[in-house]
Order: structure tokens, then sequence, then C-alpha cells
């Protein structure tokens, strides 16, 4: 569920901070209803209020208004790639913070194997814009990743709503007002007028908004309440299949031999991931800190 609508938002860009914002837009009217909910009747504590709010200006300026600004500066290929490290940030920081327990071998080979897919995938847009790479921008998309994994872990480590919908329209709002204050200070706020914004590009701000926030970002935030982080993280291999597959059925982009063998690759490295934590028992943050306290 996550992996879909967020490689279909690859297709459209609505540019820098401002654009951004687009994420945590209309969140709350249409939340979906498949997400098993764990709602509370009681009303979350100031800290369940707090942490959202820090959250989601961690990932979404942090993490999506670096990548933002950097992908004017850095080709999409080597953003791609550079972003795909984000499996390996957010298993050394659950490491660190005792969110994730030792990964097994086949993990570890899985995590190895979907990074080496991409660079497959987007090597021959690496190599042709090699001479054109921007230093800067190139480590602002590490940054932005890096501040996208330790946004990730924390949320396993600190006391959020019970109900990962509103976690999620939580998060997203803090976020877009952390965007839309950052666009201000920038000075595009001012430059940008609603009438030089097509209808094509409104279409996508909704798609965007429907798809990569309200259904996709909420999937997010209920995932990590279940699942472990690592196996999490696996959106970032499959993401760029997905976005290529699209590309190819709906916009006839051509996919050679190099793009399947990438594929293929990924594929491998998150089936990998899978079949690792099967062989593993994994426990959620809360019943480890349970562990702790007991021991």
């Amino acid at each position: 569920m996550v992996r879909i609508p967020w490689s279909t938002s690859r297709l459209q860009r609505f540019a820098f901070f401002f654009g951004a914002v687009n994420s945590p837009t209309s969140e709350d009217p249409c939340q979906p209803r498949s997400l098993p909910s764990t709602r509370s009747r009681t009303p979350p504590s100031r800290l369940a209020r707090f942490y959202p709010a820090v959250i989601g200006a961690l990932l979404f300026l942090g993490g999506h208004g670096s990548l933002a600004w950097a992908e004017q500066r850095v080709p999409s290929g080597i953003a791609a790639l550079l972003v795909a490290t984000l499996p390996m940030w957010i298993v050394v920081l659950a490491r660190l913070w005792g969110a994730e327990r030792k990964l097994s071998g086949r993990s570890l080979t899985g995590l190895v194997l979907g990074l080496v897919g991409v660079a497959v995938l987007f090597g021959p847009d690496i190599w042709r814009h090699s001479e054109e790479l921007n230093l800067i921008g190139a480590g602002a998309v590490l940054l932005g990743t890096f501040i996208w994994a330790a946004g990730t872990i924390y949320m396993r480590n600190v006391k959020m709503p019970d109900s990962p919908q509103l976690s999620s329209a939580m998060q997203m709002l803090a976020g877009g007002g952390a965007l839309l204050v950052a666009a201000s200070l920038t000075g595009e706020a001012r430059t940008f007028h609603f009438a030089d914004v097509s209808a094509r590009s409104w279409i996508a701000i909704v798609c965007l908004a429907a798809f990569g926030s309200i259904i996709a970002f909420t999937a997010y935030t209920w995932l990590h309440m279940v699942a472990s982080p690592s196996r999490v993280s696996t959106y970032a291999y499959v993401n760029p299949v997905v976005a290529v597959l699209l590309g190819w059925a709906l916009a006839r982009e051509p996919m050679g031999l190099t793009t399947v063998i990438a594929m293929v690759v990924i594929l491998a490295g998150v089936a990998l991931i899978n079949s690792g934590h099967k062989k593993q028992q994994y426990i959620p943050h809360r019943d480890l800190e349970r562990e702790d306290a007991a021991a």
C-alpha cells in the first residue's frame, strides 16, 4: 500500500518548499477505512501531541524539503540512488536506538542487493550526468535521507497517538506548517500565484495529497506500529521499480534489459529481507521496553 502511491508521486513534481506542502494538505476528511484502527477513547496527552509535531517537521521539512531543494541541482538518477541509502540509515539508527534486534544474514544481504539494484537501475543516468554532480545538492539529498531515517526511528521511541490516522494527520499538519514557514523565509511564497498553476498541476497535487499523503503516509505510520524498521524501509527499493513500470505502462517510457535485471535484483533483495524476518520473531518497541524493565 505504501509503495504504489509513493511511486506514482514520482511521476509528477510541483517543485521546492511550497510544492512539498501538498503532502499535508487535505488529510482529515477522507481517512482510509481499510487500515486497522487502534483509536483510543481518551484524547492524546500533551506529549503525544508534541512528538508528532516534531517528527512531522523532521520528515517533511528536513526530509522532503531538502530533497525538493536538492533535486533542482542534482540529476534525478543520482538523487534516487542517494535516497536508496535510506534502509541502511534506518538499520544503523534502529540498532543504535535499540528499536531492532540483530539482523539475519539474509536481511543484510537483501539490504545490499536492494542498493545494488537501484545503482544498476539508474547507472546509465548517473554515468551520463557524472560531470554535472553538485556536491552541495548531493549532500542535501543524503542529509534529508538521514533526517527522514532519524525521524522514523524517533517515532518508534516516543509516545505517539494510538490512532495511526490521527498520528499521520498531526505529523502532516506540522510538516506542512514548517514547509510554509520555510517557503516564506526563502521568499518563495511571495512569488507564488495561483493563476500560474496549470490544470495538470492541480490534478497532480490532488493525486499526491490523496494517494501520497492520506493513503500512503497513514499506511506508513501504521506499519511502524506492527513491523520492524528494516522491513518497512524496503519501500525505498521498491518505489523506483513501481515508478519505472508505471512509466512504461502509462507514459510509454522505454524499458531495456538493464532495467529488467535491476528490477529482478531489487525484488530479490526485498524478498531476502522479508524471508530473513520470517526466521526472526519481531517484537514491537513497546514490548521491548517491558522486557528491559523486567530485566
